[in-house]
């Protein structure tokens, strides 16, 4: 098949961005400009760089056309500042600008409309780091994979991420994509912790070798880069600023196959919309409780089911049905809807019928394209009085966004619809939790009340639990909650984009996407577009202020992770990077000697300290399933064995030290001081 080949030349400061080799279409940042290359955080270094010399054919003029330096798609390598353009207004000093002919095109000849990306100011800190390299072999090259994290910090590691906001080198794992054939895998660089919000990063290969320990030359547009020649790119001191950044770091030009750099997007720019129509949302409900209806309610055994409905300020268009999206303002924050001002949410509860005190309660995130009925999980909490617990839809990525989302995968255009639901679902979550606090609220009515107009639910005293996608979404929830102060999220994880692939859940859906996007290439690269827009609404936008870092007049979280080993569904390597990401020490030792392939498991993370109890903690837990692949596949059964990812519900002791942890924020030790083993999957 062949490729159109990009528009893009970016060498740190040098950005010509697009992917159609008519020069009429060249983009506006080929005229003389000044290129701000870096970040509110780091000095700035400011570049003039002139007009190219259309006159003049040589291989820097033939890249200003199509971008040798990776010619197998027009976006790579991703991320890049090759596709983003200054912007004074923006706190990183940066602007996506991804051209409209550039992104991965459907069956339909459709291109993926990247309109609301290039609103973004960077890329996403969950960032799969791109790059086709052919004949590579990671094995030989020596580079790090999921297995051996802490070999990507060696000095002479072939790969080098270079953090030079902290001036810092970046721990990750790479790979080569296993659901691609020998020819198309592309090298997927994995970040270990979530990129810095705001930083910026330079990229180097460096000693990339093939199987038969050959070294792989670089290409010719990328040595005409270094040597500087033809005009203009000696005149591109930023290029000149980043070899020497990675020289003091010990890269020396010669030795490189390929550098590029990147901007990380910022706070504001990730989760500057939730936190927009939050406080919208709280100045307008003041100290009051939303209105709600009670429309059901009946007795299992002692746990009284009450259903409901609630008024959410709407900032989606129409009703906030599947297929909605937000109206945005000049300064690209969603507006509310002044024809629907209201989305109506639905409750489901579980309460004690007879309690001797009102009990806590608690917010409950629910799994995959599920529904708030699954609340009905925490069943026991209310069964034994020790907590009732209440759950909403989390739409976007719920039961009823099913048929839309499968629309959506055959055309991604769309994928707006499914990110700003989500986090019009952020906020329904925050209003659900003001009901369970404010005694104007559930409090108030019969329905949560006993026999003696005592109520059931203790106000003030609320708390969260997300398990498995109500655990991907609930850091996100929770960072920007001021309703709890304790969470617990249930076999969670971190970025989309990186847990798809290696997910069981995956090929009942990539039928349909694959069926849309017949490249393997252009599948990476389209979900590194959506996971642009999916930061807004799971953790990879939020949970670098879940623990720490809190956002203004919110509190920091004590978090407890509950991993299970071996996850079918939930990938390890996912839920780990979100255990870094927010700090979170490790129950030790996490796991029996031998049981995992990695060479140190749990790396990054100390062990848990009675004695100074770190924010955030996870527990992995054995139910005795294999070790997964150290690649981007899913384990299936019966290769993997049975699948642990919902087997935490079934053990007692998981349940016991989870409930203990959400309603004293005191870690139990039920492990007996050794690793955490259950066998309820061989019962």
């Amino acid at each position: 098949m062949r490729r159109r080949l990009p528009l893009v030349l970016l060498v740190a400061g040098l950005t010509v961005a697009g992917c159609s080799s008519d020069d009429s279409t060249t983009n506006a940042t080929t005229t003389n400009e000044t290129a701000v290359v870096s970040n509110t955080e780091a000095p700035v270094i400011e570049v003039t760089t002139p007009a190219p010399e259309t006159t003049e054919v040589g291989p820097l003029l033939e890249a200003l056309a199509c971008d040798p330096l990776d010619e197998r798609a027009c976006l790579l390598p991703w991320p890049n500042d090759g596709f983003t353009v200054p912007d004074a207004t923006t706190p990183t000093g940066r602007r996506l600008a991804i051209r409209a002919d550039s992104p991965p095109v459907n069956v339909d000849g459709v291109h993926i409309d990247v309109t609301d990306q290039n609103r973004a100011d960077g890329f996403s800190p969950g960032s799969a780091i791109l790059a086709l390299v052919p004949g590579l072999d990671v094995a030989t090259t020596g580079i790090a994979p999921s297995t051996d994290i802490g070999a990507s910090l060696a000095e002479d590691a072939p790969i080098v991420l270079l953090d030079t906001t902290t001036g810092e080198r970046l721990a990750y794992w790479a790979e080569l994509d296993a659901h691609a054939p020998e020819g198309d895998q592309l090298l997927m660089v994995h970040p270990a912790v979530s990129l810095g919000e705001g930083h910026h990063v330079v990229v180097a290969l460096r000693d990339l070798q093939d199987a038969n320990g050959v070294t792989i030359e670089r290409n010719t547009a990328f040595q005409a880069a270094i040597e500087g020649t033809p005009e203009p790119l000696e005149r591109a001191g930023a290029f000149r600023t980043m070899l020497q950044a990675l020289a003091d770091d010990g890269v020396e030009d010669d030795d490189l196959y390929l550098a590029w750099d990147f901007t990380v997007a910022s706070t504001e720019s990730l989760s500057g919309r939730v936190m927009h129509i939050r406080d919208a949302a709280y100045a307008e409900l003041g100290d009051g409780a939303p209105a709600f209806t009670v429309t059901e309610q009946h007795v299992t055994g002692n746990v009284r089911v009450i259903d409901g409905t609630y008024q959410v300020p709407n900032f989606l268009t129409a009703d906030g049905a599947p297929g909605t999206t937000f109206t945005l303002d000049a300064n690209g924050m969603p507006e509310r809807n002044s024809d629907t001002p209201f989305f109506t949410a639905a409750f489901h509860c579980v309460v004690p019928d007879a309690a001797a005190a009102p009990v806590p309660g608690i917010v409950y995130g629910h799994g995959l394209l599920g529904s708030r009925a699954e609340v009905e999980a925490l069943s026991f909490a209310a069964e034994i009085g020790a907590a009732a617990a209440c759950a909403t839809d989390e739409i976007g990525m719920s039961a009823q966004d099913i048929g839309h989302l499968a629309e959506t995968l055959a055309d991604l255009s769309h994928f707006d619809e499914q990110a700003d639901r989500m986090q019009q679902g952020l906020l329904d979550q925050q209003y659900l939790g003001r009901l369970l606090n404010n005694p104007a609220g559930f409090a108030s009515s019969p329905a949560f009340q006993s026999a003696a107009g005592i109520p059931l639910i203790a106000t003030g005293a609320t708390q969260f639990v997300g398990n498995s996608q109500g655990g991907i979404l609930g850091g996100a929830a929770s960072a920007v909650s001021s309703e709890w102060s304790r969470v617990v999220l249930g076999v969670p994880g971190i970025d989309y984009s990186l847990l798809l692939p290696r997910s069981s859940d995956w090929p009942e859906f990539q039928v349909v996407f694959d069926a849309a996007y017949t490249d393997p290439v252009d599948r990476v690269l389209a979900l590194q577009l959506i996971q642009l827009l999916w930061d807004r609404g799971e953790n990879d936008g939020y949970a670098q202020h879940l623990t720490t870092d809190p956002y203004p007049g919110i509190e920091p979280k004590q978090v407890l992770l509950v991993e299970a080993f071996g996850d079918h569904q939930v990938a390890n390597v996912s839920t780990e990077i979100l255990a870094r990401t927010i700090g979170a020490s490790t129950h030790s030792p996490p796991i029996a000697q031998g049981r995992s392939n990695d060479v140190v498991p749990h790396w990054g993370l100390d062990p848990f300290d009675p004695a100074d109890p770190t924010a955030g903690v996870v527990v992995l837990w054995d139910f005795g399933t294999p070790a997964p692949p150290s690649v981007n596949l899913p384990p299936t059964e019966p290769e993997y064995g049975k699948d642990p990812h919902g087997a935490g519900s079934d053990e007692p002791l998981v349940l016991q030290q989870a409930l203990t942890f959400l309603l004293t924020g005191e870690l139990t030790d039920v492990c007996s001081a050794g690793p955490c083993q259950s066998s309820v999957l061989n019962g």
